[in-house]
């Protein structure tokens, strides 16, 4: 079993295209009507939207490999790419996504060790993110691994409005 972690750039965008379709459904279609799903997906996910994003410079999206095969990634902002104000003592993870089957065996830790790490290169004393209150599994990821519930969001789906919990976890 081999784990490599590779930093994306624009020549990856059909990539980044692929596996975020593909990680997003597998993880919110049976939860969402599928015009509010396709509507996110379209917007979110379009290759001029995935360009743009990789070209913020305060952004970096990450693939994380698992026997030489993309098993999901990471988006990581800092400062004024960070979906909500918190400051520039903190970085922001927008999208961590591993693939179903590719699930269980660590990656989500590994992705999210990789965050932290960067985070403390920057001197950032904490880190954040917004989960879905319906994601049961993932909240109780980041809850066991330090994040607390310091907020909550509204996120779109299409049309539909959605919560999120704030999530946090203080580095330093």
């Amino acid at each position: 079993m081999t784990i490599n972690i590779k930093k994306c750039t624009l020549e990856d965008s059909r990539k980044l295209k692929e596996i975020s379709y593909e990680t997003f459904n597998e993880t919110f279609k049976h939860q969402n009507s599928p015009e509010s799903m396709n509507a996110y997906l379209e917007k979110a996910f379009n290759l001029k939207q995935l360009e743009k994003e990789l070209s913020i410079l305060t952004s970096q999206f990450f693939f994380v490999y698992f026997n030489n095969e993309v098993a999901g990634y990471l988006k990581i902002n800092t400062n004024e790419a960070q979906s909500e104000e918190m400051g520039d003592e903190s970085l922001e993870i927008e999208r961590i996504y591993i693939k179903n089957k590719f699930q269980k065996h660590g990656l989500g830790k590994y992705l999210l060790n990789k965050a932290i790490e960067i985070a403390m290169k920057c001197n950032k004393k904490k880190i954040w993110l917004g989960v879905w209150e319906n994601n049961k599994n993932a909240i109780a990821f980041y809850k066991k691994m330090g994040f607390v519930q310091t907020g909550t969001h509204s996120f779109y789906m299409g049309d539909e409005e959605q919560i999120d919990f704030i999530m946090t976890k203080t580095l330093i």
